[in-house]
């Protein structure tokens, strides 16, 4: 993770960068805007993603209006040093026609499907009707998810062993939720378990 200054060219761009904002999460492009040198400190003091507005020429922070603020995750430039990547959690969708990316609702990378099951579990343990079976599984607590767990991964085992490809990959999508769900029940999160993994795989490449 990187929130420190980012050494940009600024005479080269005229005092304007293009930021590009990424969701930290499920990696697809959330929008497009433009930072002059206030606006990126205001981002690196307040943790909250800050444009310069060309239409207004002034500084707006996203979400002062709507309360959909991107929260500062991780910022840096690119070799030229005249464009800003931002990584950042959204609270809320991020274009003001209410959708998701300000580039409609694009598609979703492979590990960005993990982090919306998770963000959804997460709304049904908040959120959730009576009804809801994340939310019941989540009341009965963190022995029975983790009971679930073993149950499904006995079932991905056996689809595998008898070579059915079809069942295999449903019995593994269960596994992957009630995974999910059981990480849940102990406040632990997909992100804890990627860094584990990210750290394993340095270990083997050194």
């Amino acid at each position: 993770m990187n929130t420190e200054w980012p050494e940009l060219d600024w005479d080269k761009i005229d005092g304007l960068t293009p930021a590009i904002i990424q969701d930290a999460g499920d990696g697809r492009v959330l929008m497009l805007g433009y930072m002059n040198p206030q606006a990126l400190k205001v981002t690196l003091e307040s943790g909250r993603v800050t444009f310069f507005s060309r239409s207004k020429q002034r500084l707006w922070t996203k979400g002062e209006t709507s309360g959909h603020f991107l929260e500062l995750v991780d910022i840096r430039c690119d070799c030229d040093r005249d464009t800003l990547l931002i990584q950042a959690r959204p609270h809320g969708p991020t274009c003001h026609l209410g959708t998701t990316t300000c580039f409609g609702e694009t598609h979703w990378p492979a590990i960005g499907q993990l982090n919306r099951l998770e963000r959804t579990i997460h709304e049904r343990a908040q959120d959730g009707s009576e009804s809801s079976y994340t939310r019941k599984l989540l009341e009965r607590g963190a022995e029975r998810c983790a009971q679930k767990v073993g149950e499904e991964g006995v079932e991905v085992a056996l689809a595998a062993a008898t070579g059915e490809r079809e069942k295999l990959a449903e019995e593994a999508a269960d596994l992957l939720y009630h995974l999910l769900v059981c990480l849940k029940s102990v406040d632990v999160d997909l992100d804890q378990v990627l860094e584990v993994l990210k750290s394993r795989h340095r270990s083997v490449t050194q």
